[in-house]
């Protein structure tokens, strides 16, 4: 098992990215755990959507979810395990949540980039809708994936060295 020195991993990447997959084998090789927002999503909410669904309804329970990851998390940082988060964490906001609550919490913080090509990224969304494995949780439409492409925020550098950033192009 690998060791690792901070507390707090932050997936970040654009839809089809490969982030689950990341987060999944960066926590087993740390012994930690993975929090994905898509599978607590799928398990807690998505029964329960309305029939038109909106990005306000969604969003307002993506952040409730990570509030209660953030929880879970601070429990198990003091038994040294690292806690690795799956949340999509689109937008730099996104990111400046987790990156302050982790700092107010004494909690070390290192970024993960999946920085993917959109074409790449759209096949294997394509992919994984059809095979229907591990990582697939919901369909993914064309029109889910070009809004969250037009609203993804990819770290800048400057996010990238204060938070020990590693990008992963592959």
């Amino acid at each position: 098992m690998a060791e690792s020195t901070f507390d707090i991993h932050l997936v970040c990447g654009a839809t089809g990215a490969g982030k689950s997959t990341y987060a999944e084998n960066l926590a087993q090789s740390l012994g930690g755990l993975r929090f994905s927002i898509d599978e607590w999503m799928q398990c807690l909410h998505n029964a329960d959507q309305p029939s038109e669904i909106s990005y306000d309804w969604l969003y307002e329970r993506v952040l409730r979810n990570c509030a209660q990851m953030r929880d879970i998390a601070e429990k198990l940082a003091p038994l040294g395990i690292p806690s690795i988060f799956d949340c999509g964490l689109t937008k730099k906001e996104e990111r400046t949540v987790f990156t302050k609550w982790a700092a107010n919490h004494g909690f070390s913080v290192q970024l993960h980039f999946i920085d993917i090509p959109t074409n790449v990224r759209w096949q294997r969304v394509q992919k994984r809708n059809t095979e229907r494995k591990d990582t697939f949780q919901f369909e993914v439409t064309r029109e889910m994936f070009d809004f969250i492409d037009a609203i993804w925020e990819a770290p800048s550098p400057e996010e990238m060295q204060t938070y020990a950033g590693k990008q992963i192009t592959s």
